[in-house]
């Protein structure tokens, strides 16, 4: 019945979780090898980049006694097509809160209505006759942009001089772009985020500011995906030459594991787990000193 496959589902994972802890521990101590298969593999899925190692736990450093957080999160009201007059409005929220011998908050809203032709389309320089309709998912992606920029303006007004951090809601990595022309991502993403990105990291020059995003419940998968190209006999991996479809193979011990669960079982309260960058080709192309 239902319970019985149930269990036997989460006996699996579980199964499956301590194979991934397993192998994460073994190639903890073989990381030069790992580093040089998971450059040389092609492998269907993204597969995070190692840093400074795979199980090191580090402890939170000391709360400083003044510090402040900054951080924006929006909504949007999208184009309704039935309407005559096409707009649309996205709303930023805004926080400001100071911690020490003087705390407080300050809380904002800036409503923005979208209506001018300008503001509808983008259109490539230079170049008439095409254009990208600012709606559905590209809408979510602008508001995404408009975001950083009002935190970048948050951080550009402050005036306390003790540490900073500028959090922002969901990935720095605009993934979606991925799905449109090269003209939009210029202007969405190396015109906009990450020019709003290079105004804070400028800000460090007389400031003491760290920008961080998050992300609750992440379904990631790219430091398990590592474990996987550990678990390929084959050297380097290439899914497509090896593996093809519905063939059992050796990395299936670990799949459907996700990273939350990697180190939630690994790490202590408070701790954070070494760092591990992307290597998706959005990030590799266009996020430069930016690299998440």
């Amino acid at each position: 019945g239902m319970v019985a496959r149930l269990k036997a589902g989460v006996e699996e994972r579980q199964k499956r979780l301590q194979k991934a802890l397993d192998v994460l521990r073994n190639q903890a101590s073989n990381l030069d090898y790992l580093t040089r298969k998971i450059a040389s593999s092609q492998t269907t899925w993204l597969v995070a980049g190692l840093v400074d190692g795979l199980d090191q736990r580090y402890k939170a450093p000391p709360i400083p006694a003044e510090f402040t957080i900054i951080a924006t999160d929006g909504s949007h009201i999208d184009v309704d097509r039935h309407k005559s007059t096409r707009c649309y409005l996205i709303n930023i929220g805004t926080v400001i809160l100071h911690y020490g011998a003087s705390p407080s908050a300050t809380l904002d809203s800036f409503p923005h209505l979208y209506s001018g032709d300008e503001d509808l389309v983008i259109v490539p320089t230079g170049v008439k006759g095409r254009e990208q309709p600012i709606e559905g998912t590209l809408l979510g992606i602008k508001r995404s942009v408009d975001e950083c920029h009002q935190l970048a303006e948050l951080a550009a007004e402050l005036t306390q001089d003790s540490p900073t951090l500028a959090l922002l809601d969901g990935s720095l990595i605009l993934w979606g772009l991925e799905a449109y022309p090269e003209f939009v991502t210029e202007a969405l993403l190396d015109k906009g985020f990450l020019g709003y990105l290079d105004d804070m990291r400028k800000l460090n020059n007389g400031k003491k500011l760290a920008l961080a995003s998050y992300i609750s419940f992440s379904r990631s998968t790219d430091v398990v995906n590592a474990l996987r190209v550990a678990l390929c006999p084959h050297d380097p991996a290439d899914c497509d030459h090896y593996c093809p479809p519905n063939k059992a193979r050796e990395c299936d011990t670990v799949a459907g594991v996700q990273d939350r669960e990697l180190f939630s079982n690994l790490l202590g309260q408070g701790e954070r787990s070494a760092l591990f960058i992307s290597q998706s080709s959005i990030v590799q192309k266009h996020y430069g000193v930016h690299q998440v």
